[in-house]
């Protein structure tokens, strides 16, 4: 069975339900939908009086070819820990949008150590990253303005990227600020 069929086959608990589970009340978490949520920052505020516990970090392994491997195991893991009676909370980071339709494929596990729902996990989630990356392509477009019209700070070079969430191969090779108009500071004056 595919990774898809699984996850497709699964019946899902509310994100609540697990929430209640943590010990987290409904005004704790913002949700997305029926299955995903945010914690609340009022959540880690409580937190800092309670005792430690221990912290197990899954990182580099050597993974097959096509990429299984840490996040797999972390869940693996986690699922293991609980079926022994421990209490247990797996904290993964947000999957980019470029290995999805890939060969690799998203970073949600794989088989029956996977996160779900899969395919909102792996193409948007919360939007944090897309969030991210506007944030980022704004900045960079607010500087070359700056500088087109003017450069008051008096910049000599600037070197902030654009970024695109996504392996899109095209976008390797290509490059910007190619135009005439454009007006750049240098040490020898204006180009």
């Amino acid at each position: 069975m595919e990774d898809i069929d699984i996850a497709r086959n699964t019946s899902l608990e509310p994100i609540t339900k697990i929430a209640q589970k943590l010990g987290l009340a409904e005004e704790n978490i913002e949700q997305y939908g029926k299955y995903k949520a945010k914690i609340s920052q009022d959540v880690y505020k409580n937190l800092q009086n309670k005792k430690d516990g221990k912290l197990v970090l899954v990182t580099a392994i050597n993974p097959t070819p096509l990429g299984e491997g840490k996040t797999t195991m972390a869940i693996g893991l986690a699922d293991g820990l609980r079926k022994i009676g421990k209490n247990s909370v797996l904290a993964l980071r947000e999957p980019s949008l470029g290995p999805v339709f890939g060969i690799k494929g998203g970073a949600t596990g794989g088989g029956y150590s996977q996160i779900a729902p899969m395919e909102d996990i792996n193409l948007h989630f919360t939007g944090d990253i897309h969030a991210i990356t506007s944030a980022n392509n704004l900045l960079a477009s607010m500087i070359d303005n700056h500088i087109y019209f003017g450069n008051e700070l008096g910049f000599d070079k600037v070197v902030w990227k654009r970024c695109v969430d996504l392996n899109d191969r095209q976008l390797r090779t290509v490059n910007t600020g190619l135009s005439r108009r454009k007006k750049y500071s240098t040490k020898n004056g204006w180009i």
